[in-house]
């Protein structure tokens, strides 16, 4: 006896059909799985053979061969349980039933319920783009993967009903997710901050060019609380930016209500993350903190307690927008589309060149605590400020500032210009525009490329700085309404890379 079905298995976050052979032969009761499948897999007969029993179904007495085609194609994961069952049982010449329509993914219980399962959404919108069209999941699975359209999803809680379904003798209802967008609400608010306007400023400069941020201050100067509040003014993610990021949360098991994910994220990892945890990895590679933050922030607070080397895995991905993982096993390619904010002290104490307190720290200790942070790393940091401390005429004050929602229409309103001019680009924000297209879209008068000659000379800046001053000044020209960069613009563009040199040196 013979029989063949369909499920996926995933490799990063592309999914590939698998077919699942099964033949019966007369001989000593045996179950013998081929085709290049992981531990997680070899261990699906045991739990397939309880579910069938415990399902009231006969499981076969004969030799059984199972094969995973294509056998060169790792299978990784548990949604393999239920194609093999449903292989097995339609062996059974008394169970007369018509399996061949359907994709099935779900991992079988003891008992026989169908447990829910991680890449479910990847899975289904891989599945579909290769013709597939007819999903039987997981109920828990029903919500994410309902939000792909042009499919049938049939959410399943067990074995039996999966037989009962597929033979004619009950109806389930399809799944139809429904893509109706709420408004977006947060428990934060960016009125919360009292004073540092500069900190403000520079918050929505980043958040409308979607760039990169550095935030020097000391403790208690509102560094952590502003970045917190950071993703309150970041435009919602449009449709296929939430089917991207939501993809990511699907396949690492984030997703808390199974539905379309549509905030951007924010990541704040611990110091002491390890450099597998921020760009993903293991044996068969996850997604890391770098993926998770897609489309949205990866915050790193106390930015020289974090090792260096783990700083300096940064870097390729900052640049690239995503993260190749190699491994024995598979290699796999992870988008990394995020913007970093990063807060630290300007020494160990906290307090160098503070107004209030007095530093306790060498020039030594001061240097080692900083020489963590690579110029490298630095230089691809777009915006660097210095905040002062909060004073008590500003932290005392009964008036709230700027709403995060009035920001955020703002924001919204930039980077909607900024997609408008780059329409025929490869590129949507002023962040992105590529060395080349520089000068034909951040052209500057004379007065201002004198500005920003001198200042070039002056603090020894690289060709990367340079790029950088030129993609801010773009950024707050279209802040203020205006077609041409100006003097102003060029001037408050300097002094983002600039305020820190007392820090880093030349």
């Amino acid at each position: 006896m013979y029989s063949c079905t369909k499920t996926c298995t995933l490799t990063g976050l592309n999914g590939y059909p698998v077919d699942v052979e099964v033949d019966l032969s007369n001989g000593m009761p045996k179950i013998i799985l081929v085709g290049l499948a992981d531990t997680a897999v070899k261990e699906s007969t045991e739990r397939v053979k309880s579910a069938i029993k415990n399902s009231g179904f006969d499981f076969p007495k004969k030799r059984i061969t199972i094969n995973l085609a294509p056998a060169n194609l790792r299978k990784d994961g548990t949604q393999l349980d239920l194609a093999i069952a449903v292989s097995l049982l339609s062996c059974d010449e008394s169970l007369e039933m018509d399996y061949s329509p359907y994709v099935y993914m779900g991992e079988l219980a003891l008992d026989g319920k169908i447990n829910k399962i991680q890449g479910a959404l990847p899975m289904v919108i891989s599945m579909r783009e290769k013709g597939y069209r007819k999903f039987i999941v997981p109920y828990e699975n029903r919500k994410e993967c309902a939000i792909v359209s042009d499919v049938e999803i049939y959410p399943v809680k067990t074995l039996e009903e999966v037989v009962s379904f597929i033979r004619g003798e009950i109806q389930i209802e399809r799944c139809i997710g429904s893509l109706k967008r709420e408004k977006v609400s947060y428990d934060m608010d960016f009125s919360d901050i009292k004073g540092q306007e500069n900190l403000k400023r520079a918050l929505e400069i980043s958040a409308s060019a979607k760039s990169n941020i550095l935030i020097l201050g000391s403790p208690g100067s509102g560094k952590t609380m502003a970045a917190k509040r950071f993703p309150t003014i970041l435009p919602e993610l449009d449709f296929e930016e939430a089917i991207e990021v939501t993809k990511i949360y699907s396949i690492s098991g984030l997703l808390d209500d199974n539905s379309l994910i549509t905030k951007p994220p924010f990541r704040s990892p611990h110091h002491t993350a390890s450099a597998v945890s921020l760009i993903g990895g293991g044996r068969i590679p996850k997604p890391g903190e770098i993926s998770l933050a897609h489309k949205g922030v990866l915050f790193l607070d106390e930015l020289p307690e974090f090792s260096k080397s783990v700083l300096e895995v940064l870097r390729q991905p900052m640049e690239s927008k995503d993260i190749i993982i190699s491994r024995a096993n598979a290699n796999v390619k992870y988008p990394a589309d995020f913007q970093l904010v990063v807060a630290l002290n300007p020494c160990p104490c906290g307090y160098h060149n503070s107004k209030t307190h007095e530093c306790t720290c060498s020039p030594y200790e001061i240097q080692r605590y900083l020489s963590k942070i690579s110029h490298p790393l630095l230089d691809r940091i777009d915006i660097h400020l210095e905040v002062p401390e909060v004073n008590y005429k500003d932290i005392s004050s009964e008036r709230s500032g700027e709403s995060s929602e009035a920001i955020r229409n703002r924001v919204k309103y930039v980077r909607e210009l900024q997609k408008d001019r780059y329409r025929d680009e490869s590129f949507k924000y002023n962040s992105e525009i590529p060395e080349n297209k520089l000068k034909s879209y951040c052209p500057l008068d004379k007065n201002s490329e004198n500005i920003l000659e001198l200042a070039f000379k002056k603090y020894g800046m690289s060709a990367r700085t340079y790029n950088k001053i030129l993609k801010i000044a773009r950024t707050i020209a279209d802040m203020d309404g205006c077609e041409n960069i100006k003097e102003d613009h060029v001037l408050e563009s300097i002094q983002y890379r600039t305020m820190d040199k007392k820090f880093w040196g030349n």
